[in-house]
């Protein structure tokens, strides 16, 4: 009797396993073979799955911020007050710190490997912003995309700055500081209003 295989679960295990590959590796350095060695599968049965290493790469982008919007809400503490929330963010950022950072890298590495003049080539990015935009916007309760924005732009630049200073620059003490920030911008544009 034929071995029969859910064709979706396997193609979302070899993208679940293929993360650590290219964060170790880099997108523009490592080969659809050197995947599907380090996979443990033959590379017609990883190109069975994934047509070229860019359709790889943005089926894992899409299965991650799924899975990372999905972990966080699981995660998050649904408290009351803005302040409360933002440090819910921070400590879950600060949870997953490594992964993060890796993940940061290898977006970089693949954005440095596209044709930047051609917008198609940064869709993935673009839409993996948006999702991840739309999900944290639904639980800070801020509808105002431009500052979503901003604490998104926030915590990706905290994890730079922890690759290049380490513990030096600390999640606590950043994350008072965009709670404080924010408080006063949001009061001050409610009492503009």
């Amino acid at each position: 009797m034929p071995k029969i295989v859910d064709r979706d679960r396997y193609r979302k295990e070899l993208l679940d396993r293929s993360f650590d590959l290219f964060a170790e590796k880099g997108y523009g350095s490592i080969t659809m073979r050197q995947i599907a060695q380090g996979l443990g599968v033959s590379t017609g049965t990883l190109y069975h799955y994934f047509p070229s290493k860019e359709a790889l790469f943005v089926q894992l982008v899409e299965e991650l911020t799924a899975r990372d919007i999905s972990t966080f809400l699981a995660e998050a503490d649904w408290v009351q007050g803005l302040s409360e929330r933002i440090a819910a963010l921070v400590n879950f950022v600060a949870k997953y710190e490594d992964y993060f950072s890796k993940q940061t890298i290898l977006f970089l590495d693949f954005y440095q490997q596209q044709d930047r003049t051609k917008i198609e080539n940064n869709e993935i990015l673009a839409r993996s912003w948006g999702q991840t935009k739309q999900a944290i916007a639904g639980y800070l309760q801020i509808p105002n995309m431009t500052i979503v924005d901003f604490i998104l732009t926030f915590l990706n630049g905290l994890i730079v700055g922890r690759l290049c200073e380490g513990d030096r620059l600390s999640f606590e003490e950043q994350g008072a500081i965009l709670k404080e920030m924010l408080a006063n911008y949001l009061d001050k544009s409610l009492v503009a209003v």
